[in-house]
């Protein structure tokens, strides 16, 4: 594990904009984040055919560059420029830097155009303002048909959090499915489920986080149907 160095002081969440947040935020240290892509995303993703994805909140950019040494081509979007810049060094150490786009967006304000075959969102959550619930609908209509939509998230704090903050509530995999407000009959649910990992504890010791998982696919449409009334058919992210 490479040695963090403290580069400066956080702002605490809400006396900035989220954008001077997260800058801070990744400023602050040298690496924030593992460098390694997330578990859910090799288990669920390894099997597919590569095709287009979009990385939603994608920090430093370990998932986008483990997708793009598959062959995906990769939006990965970011709020903070220090972790995109950060992310896009990674890329061209790792050899994959034509396979990413990297795009700086408040997801809240604004968001990447087109259809993608995989939208990816793992812990897009903020102690600040974000509307979480808008920007994955959102993250859904970019979804193409037969393409995948991939949520992880947090179902509650790590166990080492001595006094989590009751106000807080994280959504249970069947909540992020209901507020999608995805249409009848177009989209199939793969996995709705929370799992437990291990964790190391801020002192080093071993601790746990349970987390949850939502992947729904959407159908593919056939010649002459509307979105809304897609079929049931084979996902051409699959492999077969």
């Amino acid at each position: 594990m490479a040695h963090v160095h403290a580069q400066g002081p956080v702002p605490e969440p809400g006396t900035v904009s989220e954008t001077e947040f997260w800058d801070a935020r990744y400023a602050s240290e040298d690496r924030i984040w593992s460098g390694n892509a997330n578990d859910v995303l090799v288990r669920e993703v390894s099997d597919m055919t590569p095709g287009t994805v979009l990385d939603l909140g994608c920090g430093e950019g370990a998932d986008a560059v483990w997708l793009a040494r598959r062959g995906w081509r990769v939006t990965a979007t970011d709020i903070s420029q220090v972790a995109l810049d950060r992310a896009e060094r990674h890329a061209r150490e790792e050899g994959v830097g034509d396979r990413i786009d990297w795009q700086q967006h408040d997801l809240g304000v604004s968001f990447p155009p087109g259809e993608f075959d995989l939208v990816s969102a793992h812990f897009l959550h903020s102690r600040g303002d974000l509307p979480r619930e808008r920007i994955l609908r959102t993250a859904a209509r970019a979804v193409a048909p037969g393409g995948v939509l991939l949520v992880v998230g947090h179902a509650g704090f790590p166990s080492w959090e001595p006094d989590p903050p009751a106000d807080v509530v994280f959504p249970t995999p069947d909540e992020v499915l209901a507020s999608l407000e995805l249409p009848d009959g177009g989209w199939e649910v793969l996995i709705s489920a929370e799992h437990e990992r291990v964790r190391t504890r801020p002192d080093g010791g071993p601790g746990t986080h349970t987390d949850n998982t939502l992947m729904v696919r959407r159908r593919p449409e056939t010649p002459g149907q509307t979105p809304g009334q897609a079929r049931r058919g084979e996902n051409p992210a699959r492999s077969g």
